[in-house]
């Protein structure tokens, strides 16, 4: 079944859904981008007339430059008729009762990564989201350039013969201290953000057999949040994933894949822009060449895949399983982290 228009809704106008969402969505015909919420006095916790004035600011921009129009809060959007769907961009404690809400609400939903910042939550809003056939995606938009399925390729056709491991490393230098990801009440820390993306990838290579082999999170002083940490998975026939991640590190977002008889690195594996050309570089007999990749939108990639699970329920019911299992990925890391820590 075909859906000839679905009408698309933000909550909060983030810089992410004006930047990277909406420039992507309106290449798409078959979504309309009605509007974008800023919330109450009631629903922001610590607001006043003036934080609520610059969020309306940051709103116009939205629909001076995309149309539609601002809804004076979170619940207005939520259970408004003129909506289908809702896009997601708030800090991560924030997604479980927004979600949740727009599932009650009918509103099918794509929420930035993580889906929730604990396990028994993200099981919670898929069981939901299975009773009233909607859709949960989980916007790790990385996982749908086309880099990720030609490097898949490679590595498939034995260019750099039997896999002995995988590196994957994704940090970047301290942002400023407000930054919610330094920030624990609204679901901070390193894994929760860029270790995320290194378990997901970890995930997709080595399959549904994926677990945590070793994990380690570290703090830093005057920080409630972990700010770096490192581990293992492995799978059920010996496959192992080495990561590593951060927010007060040198920037670094490589990919590395050791083989019996050569390896293979690229950069940007997590952050391709849309037009950028990214590439890789294979080293088979001390002989290193280096191949373009092909160039995507990662982001309207995600977006057609949360379109693909709002008309397919099998496809829809496949999604849900891969949000599940990238939760309790990061649930089991925390706890062998927490083990270790605590002897």
């Amino acid at each position: 079944m075909e859906m000839k228009l679905i009408r698309i809704g933000i909550i909060c106008p983030s810089e992410i859904a004006l930047r990277r969402f909406l420039p992507s969505l309106v290449k798409l015909s078959n979504f309309k981008f009605v509007g974008v919420a800023i919330a109450d006095r009631s629903e922001w916790e610590g607001s006043n007339d003036d934080i609520i004035d610059k969020e309306k600011a940051k709103a116009q921009k939205f629909i001076d430059q995309f149309g539609g129009k601002i809804f004076n809060s979170y619940n207005s959007i939520i259970v408004s008729h003129e909506i289908d769907a809702i896009y997601l961009p708030l800090p991560p404690a924030l997604h479980y009762t927004w979600t949740k809400l727009a599932l009650l609400a009918g509103k099918h939903i794509l929420v930035e990564k993580p889906a929730t910042t604990l396990l028994a939550d993200t099981l919670e809003l898929l069981s939901l989201a299975e009773e009233k056939k909607l859709t949960v995606h989980e916007n790790y938009m990385f996982a749908f350039h086309d880099q990720i399925a030609a490097i898949k390729g490679i590595i498939e056709k034995g260019e750099i013969g039997d896999i002995r491991l995988y590196r994957i490393s994704f940090g970047f230098p301290r942002r400023a201290p407000n930054d919610f990801r330094y920030n624990n009440k609204l679901g901070g820390g390193a894994l929760l953000d860029c270790g995320g993306y290194t378990i997901k990838y970890a995930s997709i290579l080595l399959g549904e057999t994926a677990k945590i082999g070793y994990a380690n999170a570290n703090h830093i002083d005057s920080y409630d949040v972990d700010m770096f940490g490192s581990g293992t998975l492995v799978n059920d026939v010996g496959n192992v994933a080495q990561i590593s991640f951060g927010m007060d590190n040198a920037y670094k977002c490589e990919l590395e894949v050791w083989g019996s008889i050569g390896f293979l690195s690229t950069g940007r594996i997590f952050t391709a822009p849309a037009g950028f050309v990214p590439e890789v570089s294979i080293s088979v007999k001390n002989e290193t060449k280096k191949r373009k990749l092909p160039t995507d939108d990662a982001f309207m990639k995600s977006i057609l895949k949360f379109k693909e699970c709002i008309l397919s329920n099998k496809i829809r019911k496949n999604n849900y399983k891969e949000i599940a299992q990238q939760a309790r990925l990061i649930n089991e890391f925390l706890i062998n982290a927490t083990n270790k820590k605590n002897g």
